[in-house]
């Protein structure tokens, strides 16, 4: 599901055992990021999918990229999984960087 800065960020709030990927590069991740994010590289494709295979398919999922791109192939991929609920923050961290929502460096 996609949504807006502002909706994922109440949704994820709200759901305290949801897990928030970020799915940058790690040099990305570096210079900033979303609060207890963890940072999988969407690029590294053997490392994103071990890493997926490691996951409880029941939770939720927050990711996020840069824009919304890389994060919306990665829902696509994590669907075919079998992963049900998964939230893609279709503006990516630039606009969560716009909206002056919370960020780590």
């Amino acid at each position: 599901m996609n949504l807006n800065s502002t909706d994922w960020k109440k949704k994820k709030d709200a759901d305290s055992s949801s897990v928030c990927i970020d799915v940058r590069t790690t040099e990305e991740f570096n210079n900033g990021h979303i609060k207890s994010s963890i940072n999988v590289d969407f690029y590294d494709a053997a490392k994103f999918v071990s890493f997926l295979n490691e996951l409880d398919k029941k939770k939720s999922y927050y990711v996020y990229c840069r824009s919304g791109k890389r994060s919306y192939s990665a829902c696509e991929i994590m669907k075919e999984l079998g992963f049900t609920n998964l939230y893609n923050l279709e503006s990516g961290y630039l606009n969560w960087v716009e909206c002056n929502y919370e960020t780590v460096r």
